[in-house]
């Protein structure tokens, strides 16, 4: 059967992908940053994955205002970069994996969650940026990835606990694909900033390193924090974890506590583009 063998966690900060692109990343603001990804790209390259399953927030990009999906699954061939009003990032097109990805569908609105099943999509850094992160610049990434976007656009946005839950059927479905298949899930966005109003650039390191520390030894604390605290403690934008917590609800010791994970490295940096960048990779 196929099985969830990690867990990555990250921030996907767009001037990242910028700092990458423009080759800025040996730049005295941005070279900390990725020296905390020094060891990822090698355990990457060590655990080389057959699929991702990558969650991210579209940033008004493939879905509009007019339209927004709670949680939309991608199950195309392919997806392109998007423009995001700069022109497409010069990263790779992103293989999916459709057998996997509708089975992962069909399994997970028989677990009732609903999914909107998107077959043409572009991605923007959301996805991009994470993938960089881990991968590199190379001339393809490494496996096929099936993109599952999550509204943390447009109140009302879905709770920590529903997605920690969403985590756990997804882990399902995938043990249940009669294929032999390593996949890591991802979960991405925050960790604490803010890009408007009053409080414009708010980063809580405190709350933020909390917060991990729940997310990797109490997820059912950490999946239980109400959405005035991620506001209030993180920023508007700190909503946006969330999303790891789909990708915590997957692991291993979720479903049996008999199988601990092993947390394979943690990194924190602050500033990235007034945004806090957090990482983490779990394995089963």
């Amino acid at each position: 059967m196929a099985r969830i063998t990690a867990s990555v966690y990250t921030s996907h900060v767009p001037a990242i992908g910028a700092a990458i692109d423009l080759g800025k990343t040996q730049e005295d603001y941005w070279q900390p940053l990725f020296k905390g990804y020094e060891y990822s790209k090698q355990w990457m390259k060590d655990n080389k994955p057959d699929v991702i399953f990558l969650v991210y927030n579209d940033h008004a990009t493939a879905f509009s205002l007019d339209l927004i999906p709670t949680f939309a699954i991608g199950t195309a061939a392919e997806y392109q970069p998007a423009d995001e009003g700069w022109g497409p990032r010069p990263v790779p097109v992103v293989k999916g994996h459709p057998q996997l990805a509708s089975h992962i569908a069909q399994s997970v609105i028989q677990q009732d969650f609903d999914l909107t099943i998107v077959n043409k999509m572009a991605v923007d850094h959301g996805l991009t940026v994470p993938l960089s992160l881990m991968c590199g610049q190379p001339e393809a990434w490494p496996c096929p990835v099936i993109p599952f976007a999550v509204n943390v656009v447009q109140y009302p946005v879905p709770s920590g606990q529903r997605c920690y839950n969403l985590g756990k059927a997804i882990r399902k479905a995938v043990e249940s694909y009669d294929e032999d298949l390593n996949v890591h899930i991802w979960g991405t966005g925050g960790m604490s900033h803010q890009l408007q109003g009053a409080r414009a650039g708010l980063i809580n390191r405190e709350w933020d390193n909390a917060w991990l520390d729940k997310l990797i030894t109490d997820p059912d604390a950490a999946a239980a924090t109400p959405h005035i605290d991620y506001v209030r403690e993180a920023g508007s934008e700190g909503i946006e974890l969330v999303m790891w917590l789909i990708a915590r609800g997957a692991m291993a010791d979720i479903a049996d506590k008999q199988h601990p994970i092993s947390v394979k490295h943690r990194f924190y940096h602050v500033p990235a583009s007034n945004t806090a960048v957090g990482h983490v990779i779990l394995e089963n």
